[in-house]
């Protein structure tokens, strides 16, 4: 058993890799000796990490018996942009405090394409948003799901300091309200 590390995108569309192999093999002498081979493997669509791909007849030989089967496993290389759980493809998305209240239509990048996606008003910090079938392909494809991050912008020009001034003086706001009943 080997491990084989793939992109998302390789999962996501199917590919072709290419990799090394060396088995160990004994020579007619009785020598162990290393073998350098390579193989083309295909990349099923939709394969998923900790599935496995079966090479028939590319492990190593037995002592009498002829070569075995290699089954390589499948890890997935961290995405700069996704994390996979199962079939479910999940994004960490930045939005300002304003898009998160009032609502937004935002372009969201998926391995298929952009998307245009509507966040909801009133929206909160690390809500899920969901878009059926956009995950990984399979019988029942995964789905997407857009995690909301609110992004705070800096206060650090005088400028800014006043808009959360003002801020702190129109809105009735303590999200710390509901922790005040356990200090009573």
């Amino acid at each position: 058993m080997a491990k084989i590390y793939i992109d998302l995108e390789d999962s996501f569309h199917g590919s072709t890799r290419n990799i090394s192999l060396s088995t160990p093999e004994m020579n007619a002498q009785g020598q162990v000796q290393v073998k350098h081979r390579s193989l083309n493997i295909k990349i099923p669509k939709g394969i998923k990490a900790g599935q496995h791909i079966r090479l028939a007849g590319q492990g190593s030989p037995g002592l009498v018996a002829s070569s075995g089967d290699l089954f390589l496993e499948i890890v997935f290389n961290n995405h700069p942009l996704y994390r996979v759980s199962e079939t479910d493809i999940y994004l960490d998305l930045p939005v300002t405090p304003w898009e998160a209240a009032l609502g937004a239509r935002i372009k969201v990048p998926t391995p298929e394409g952009n998307v245009d996606l509507k966040i909801p008003s009133n929206s909160r910090q690390g809500s899920k948003l969901r878009l059926a079938g956009r995950g990984l392909p399979a019988r029942v494809p995964g789905d997407f799901y857009v995690v909301l991050q609110i992004a705070l912008p800096q206060a650090n020009t005088e400028k800014a300091k006043a808009v959360y001034k003002k801020m702190q003086e129109e809105l009735d706001f303590n999200p710390r309200q509901a922790l005040e009943v356990y200090r009573q």
